[in-house]
Parts: structure tokens; sequence; C-alpha cells
């Protein structure tokens, strides 16, 4: 399984949710978490299995959350660019290293 960093960028992305759902449920942040984890587990063990984005970047669409976790790969790296909602600009991160 590779293993799985965040850029500082996608962490804030992910804190700004996961606070959202919080606020509103903590059974909801819960949930969250939970499937965030399965989606980075996934993306772990089979980086190479979702849709390109572009040349580079790879996208899993989240189920019951919307969100999308768009990363990208090195030989044994997985690289969190965004925890992307889906009704912002569907390229808003791309600007990040």
């Amino acid at each position: 399984m590779a293993e799985v960093d965040f850029l500082p960028q996608a962490e804030a992305d992910y804190l700004q949710a996961r606070a959202w759902y919080l606020a509103r449920s903590p059974q909801a942040a819960v949930g969250f978490d939970a499937a965030v984890d399965v989606a980075l587990t996934a993306i772990g063990k089979t980086p190479e299995r979702w849709t390109l984005c572009d040349d580079r970047h790879r996208f899993y669409v989240m189920r019951r959350y919307p969100y999308s976790i768009i990363y990208r790969t090195t030989a044994d790296r997985v690289l969190v660019v965004a925890i992307a909602h889906t009704s912002r600009s569907a390229t808003y991160w791309r600007d990040r290293g």
C-alpha cells in the first residue's frame, strides 16, 4: 500500500469540511471522517484505479458527501492535493505544489 500524504492546503480543505460537519452534527463529522478514511485506504491500495483529471492528477468521488479527493502519485507515494467540494470550481486547486 502506498503512503498517503497531504499538501498543507489539502489538509486545510479537510479540516474546514470537517469543522462544517461538526458544527451541524457530531455524527455527521464522524461519518465524514470515516468516508475520508475509506477513500484514502482505497486510493493507497490501488492509486491508478481512479480517473485522470489531467496529465498527472486523479480524483476519487466520495459517496454520501459532496467531495472529491484530488491526488497524484509517485512510485511509492500518494499526495493528496485537494479535498474539493463538488460545487467549487473544478480547477481551484491546480496551482498547488
